[in-house]
Formats: C-alpha cells, sequence, structure tokens
C-alpha cells in the first residue's frame, strides 16, 4: 500500500480518514478513527502528504503528523467545499476527507501557514485580549441603552459614557442605581484587563527580533507587529507581498468577464483582526502624512486626493501588508526606501 496524499476530516472524537496512492486509486477509506488511535495509524502510514481544513486543533495535529515525517498542508474550510464529492448527495465526514484530499493535490491550491505552539500561545492574548475589548464595548453599549429608558441619553464615547453615568448614578431609582453601578464596576474591571494584556503585549514586542523590526515600518505597533508574528511566523509560505495582502482581504475583489476588468470592494478574506489593524494603522499614517515629507506621506497625500479619505487607507493597509511581508521573510536585508 503506497499512499502518497492522505485527508484528514478532523473533529473532537471521531476523525474520518481517506488516502489514495500516485495514481488517485484510494488504498485507505477509515470513516470513523477513534481520537485516541489517529496518530498510531498517521505513524504506520510511509511519509507523504496529509491535508487538513484550517480549524480548531489543526495546527496541534499538525505539528504532530510533522513528526512522523510527514507533509502537512492546512487549507480553508471554503476552499475544500467546492472539491466534495459531487456524484454523492449530502455531506458526510468520509466524503469531507475525500474532498481534503483532492483539494490538497490541486497545483493553485492556497494553504494556511502551520503556526507553533509559541504562535498559538501569543495569539491567545490577542484573542483574549480583543474579548475582552468585545465585552467592555457591549457594556458601554448596555449603559446608553438601559439609562435611555430613563431620558438619559448619553453619547458614543466611552469616557464620556463613563463619566455621565456616574454622574447620573444618584439620581436613579431602586435597582436602576444598583444595575448601572454594577455595570460601570465590570467596566472598570475590563480596563483593568485589558491594560494588563496590553503590558503583555508590550512585553512580547520587546523580546522578538521580528517584531522590533515590523514596528520600523509606519502605521505598525506593538499589537499589529505582534500579531503578524503569531500569525504568519516568517511569511515564507507566500509567494510575494501581493499574495500576503490578498490572505488578509485587503486586495479588490475581481468580476471580469470578456477582457473586461471589473474590480469591486476589498475581499476581506483572511482574519478579520488582523485587517483591523493594519488599517488602523494606516489611518494613523494618513492623518500624520500632512506634516510629513517622505515619500510614503506623499503617496498616501495623493492617493487621498485622487481617490477619497477610505480608498486611500485600505491602499495604505496593503502597502503595509506587502512590506511586512518584505520584513518577515528578508529580515535585516529588509531596506525600505526613503
Amino acid at each position: 500500500m503506497t499512499i502518497i496524499a492522505t485527508g484528514i476530516d478532523l473533529a473532537k472524537n471521531v476523525f474520518a480518514v481517506h488516502g489514495v496512492n500516485a495514481t488517485g486509486v484510494v488504498q485507505l477509506r477509515e470513516p470513523k478513527v477513534a481520537r485516541s488511535k489517529l496518530q498510531a495509524l498517521i505513524a504506520a502510514l510511509p511519509p507523504g502528504v496529509i491535508g487538513m481544513e484550517a480549524c480548531s486543533g489543526a495546527h496541534h495535529w499538525a505539528r504532530q503528523f510533522q513528526a512522523h515525517g510527514h507533509t502537512v498542508r492546512l487549507m480553508a474550510p471554503k476552499l475544500v467545499t467546492p472539491y466534495r464529492m459531487s456524484g454523492k448527495r449530502g455531506k458526510n465526514d468520509a466524503a469531507d476527507a475525500a474532498a481534503i484530499c483532492e483539494a490538497m493535490q490541486r497545483p493553485n491550491m492556497r494553504f494556511v501557514p502551520i503556526k507553533t505552539e509559541e504562535q498559538q500561545a501569543q495569539l491567545m492574548v490577542h484573542r483574549a485580549r480583543q474579548g475582552f475589548v468585545t465585552e467592555r464595548t457591549a457594556c458601554i453599549n448596555r449603559i446608553r441603552g438601559l439609562l435611555c429608558e430613563f431620558g438619559i441619553v448619553l453619547p458614543l464615547k466611552a469616557e464620556v459614557v463613563r463619566r455621565q453615568a456616574r454622574e447620573h448614578l444618584e439620581d436613579l431609582p431602586g435597582y436602576a442605581n444598583l444595575v448601572i453601578g454594577d455595570l460601570l464596576s465590570e467596566v472598570a474591571h475590563l480596563d483593568e484587563r485589558i491594560a494588563q494584556y496590553d503590558r503583555h503585549v508590550h512585553a512580547m514586542a520587546r523580546q522578538s527580533t521580528p517584531a522590533q523590526q515590523l514596528m520600523q515600518l509606519m502605521g505598525i505597533g506593538q499589537a499589529t507587529a505582534t500579531a503578524l508574528v503569531a500569525m504568519v511566523g516568517n511569511a515564507t509560505e507566500f509567494s510575494c507581498g501581493r499574495q500576503f495582502a490578498a490572505w488578509i482581504g485587503l486586495v479588490p475583489g475581481q468580476y471580469s468577464s470578456g477582457g473586461k476588468a471589473r474590480l469591486g470592494r476589498i475581499t476581506k478574506a483572511g482574519d478579520p483582526y488582523l485587517r483591523s489593524l493594519l488599517v488602523m494603522g494606516a489611518r494613523a499614517v494618513l492623518n500624520a502624512a500632512k506634516n510629513k515629507t517622505d515619500g510614503i506621506s506623499r503617496w498616501a497625500l495623493a492617493v487621498e486626493q485622487r481617490r477619497g479619505y477610505w480608498k486611500a487607507v485600505v491602499a495604505i493597509a496593503a502597502k503595509n501588508a506587502r512590506l511586512a511581508w518584505a520584513v518577515l521573510t528578508k529580515g535585516e536585508a529588509f531596506k525600505l526606501a526613503a
């Protein structure tokens, strides 16, 4: 049995495995493999290529399989869907494993970089911090909504909500005073947690050489730099900076036919957190460009004048993504032209 390509449909407890030889003939079909037996099954196979969807636990299994000499390819689930066995109706784990095995052998398939344990640990800091920020925003909006029931309309700015809610606290009747007081305490607690995680991000940036190099770029601070390092590592999985920008979703969607090129809005593919960090950094670059004379600032102002503010912001974010790819792949050899 010579298996060169194996597709695995991941789950929590029961997995499906599908393996083929060089001619595409199925050599292994296991629709139900217990979690405790999966590693032993893969270890018994000759070294080959293993494909999986980039979902929960995929990076862990990828590291485990690489230790047995296999080459592992992770793919976005939406890229696997078109390869699901068209001759069969419905969806099941065995069909998913076969589709994964088929998809990973396509020459133009795009793969997800496999993260190390350290990268995943650093990414957890960003995920937890962003979760706290989301909870704080929801809590502040809850305060605004509840106070509106008593005719107290507060603006959107978080600091103003905090201050004015405290000012109206004593005027609220009964349980309303209790509820708003508890919500303000929760907001203060979340402020402390976010500040604590900001210190974690600062420490990660200080300890990472690639992050320090990324922070030399305009519009890339500690959060963006450490998030880039945690998500893509050395970025060698991407052939060029534009491919990296496309992976983040900062390139326009294309609707071209009959020789007519039609470019739409950005695709917004990939991770929204990383994209939002790059866009926020781009806004800072554009706002500060009026007082600078360097090449990027002059270019940013020219784009704004020609295409408008928001298109200029996205263009700067896309340029920063391409520059970040160059920094991560070339390291010290990368030099930004003036």
